[in-house]
């Protein structure tokens, strides 16, 4: 892995210093794109000293950044042992997670037609923007950046939607991350943008079956996509 960009590296019009973020949150994102292109495979041993040196940052950053993924499945940590990466969830899983999914985020959408403010809209429509970038940069140390935007966008959209039994049930599943672990390619990303624009624009007419529909497309297309990859699993 690559050390972090240091303050002095960053160019001043991409990060002023009034907006830097925590140094956790960039060791999480290094990781989150290490995870998803797989460089950091299933199950390898996940040492916090070797990897501050790696990335040339103090233990603290790295301990918080692990126990952000252990929160989110992507990393585990056994007593003796330490932090390791988490194993690829069976087919099955992921077969469960879309089942859920079909039924869950649809209503969400909707829900967010009827509720969304101009605030609102204009952090999901910032949200598809940065992804459409990152689509058109294809780089990979975008892999991660693309599959955190991605959970923000649906995050944001069941935070909108005021239910908070349907909001807690989408967050408990971490789809996004472990779908990019997958399979991450730009055709991929490409296409979900443009289902991502469609949902948004349902919200921003605040028409909730327009919505609705545009998510179970997107829903429904984004599971074509994956399904060779549950096969594999399977296999």
């Amino acid at each position: 892995m690559n050390p972090l960009i240091t303050a002095s590296e960053q160019p001043a019009s991409q990060t002023p210093p009034h907006e830097r973020r925590p140094l956790s949150d960039e060791v999480y994102e290094t990781l989150v794109t290490e995870l998803i292109s797989l460089r950091l495979p299933p199950g390898e041993r996940l040492s916090v000293d070797a990897l501050a040196r790696q990335l040339g940052v103090s233990q603290t950053p790295i301990r918080a950044a692990l126990i952000r993924l252990e929160t989110e499945g992507l990393v585990v940590k056994k007593h003796n042992t330490g932090f390791s990466v988490a194993p690829l969830p069976a087919g099955k899983r992921f077969q469960e997670v879309y089942v859920l999914r079909s039924l869950l985020e649809p209503e969400a959408a909707a829900l967010a037609a009827d509720n969304a403010r101009r605030d609102d809209v204009r952090k999901l429509q910032a949200l598809c923007d940065k992804m459409e970038q990152l689509v058109t940069d294809d780089t990979e140390g975008n892999y991660g950046r693309f599959a955190m935007l991605d959970g923000q966008f649906h995050a944001h959209i069941a935070l909108v939607g005021d239910n908070e039994l349907l909001k807690h049930t989408l967050d408990t599943l971490h789809a996004h991350m472990h779908l990019f672990r997958l399979r991450y390619h730009a055709s991929v990303a490409e296409e979900a943008v443009k289902e991502h624009l469609a949902i948004l624009e349902g919200i921003t007419k605040r028409d909730p079956d327009a919505a609705r529909a545009a998510m179970a497309t997107h829903i429904a297309a984004s599971h074509e996509r994956m399904k060779p990859c549950f096969q594999q699993l399977a296999g």
